[in-house]
């Protein structure tokens, strides 16, 4: 059985991204894997006061090991750690700054975000972006698996984010990297803001050790 602190951390980090405004209402999902189980958020309750005993616990295909009811996007996270094998936690949220890029007419897919800074390249890039698909929906779960494999940062369009993480603290390093690159982007429109350049990128990925874009 999963060591009860780790469920505990789970419950305390959906508290925190809710009191910070990463997520408001009900809206909002968290999840750890322990091997071949996985603990999800429930669907239906604000992330602000959640305690262990209220998360959902399934096996690897969905099929529930408790009576708690998952977030309606477990085949979303299901489909992350199916395709990212080494994936511990996953944080699907829909805050401020990263979903108005979501709902950019004319956003750039290829690169919605400019490397600002050398911790978004290292955190986040590349940063994949999904079209729409209804919430919930097996579309919106099959096209996940699909780019989950080459990125471990979405932006769902007109929706919200995924980040991954090999730990929970990962993955909500990625969130908050994430939304901060975001906030400077909206901040720095029109200001004639400096970029990292090519180089710089390419520097940042040979000392992380992440694969240049052109192999991925």
């Amino acid at each position: 059985m999963i060591n009860q602190d780790v469920l505990g951390q789970l419950c305390e980090v959906a508290a925190s991204f809710y009191v910070r405004g990463y997520a408001f209402g009900s809206t909002g999902n968290l999840s750890v894997r322990v091997e071949d189980k996985v603990w999800i958020t429930p669907t239906g309750q604000s992330l602000k006061a959640l305690t262990p005993e209220q998360l959902a616990w399934v096996d690897l295909e969905g099929n529930a090991q408790n009576d708690c009811k998952p977030s309606k996007e477990l085949p979303v996270h299901l489909a992350v750690y199916r395709k990212r094998p080494e994936a511990r936690a996953i944080a699907h949220l829909h805050a401020g700054f990263a979903t108005a890029l979501a709902c950019l007419e004319g956003l750039n897919e290829r690169e919605p975000l400019p490397p600002i800074t050398p911790y978004y390249v290292m955190r986040v890039a590349p940063l994949g972006v999904l079209p729409y698909f209804r919430p919930g929906s097996q579309e919106l779960a099959e096209a996940v698996e699909k780019m989950a494999i080459d990125h471990h940062c979405l932006l769902m369009r007109n929706h919200g984010t995924i980040a991954t993480g090999t730990s929970l603290s990962e993955a909500v390093d990625r969130t908050e990297e994430l939304e901060a690159t975001a906030r400077l982007f909206f901040q720095l429109r029109g200001e004639g803001a400096r970029y990292l350049t090519g180089g710089e990128v390419e520097e940042l990925r040979q000392s992380c050790g992440i694969r240049s874009e052109e192999h991925r």
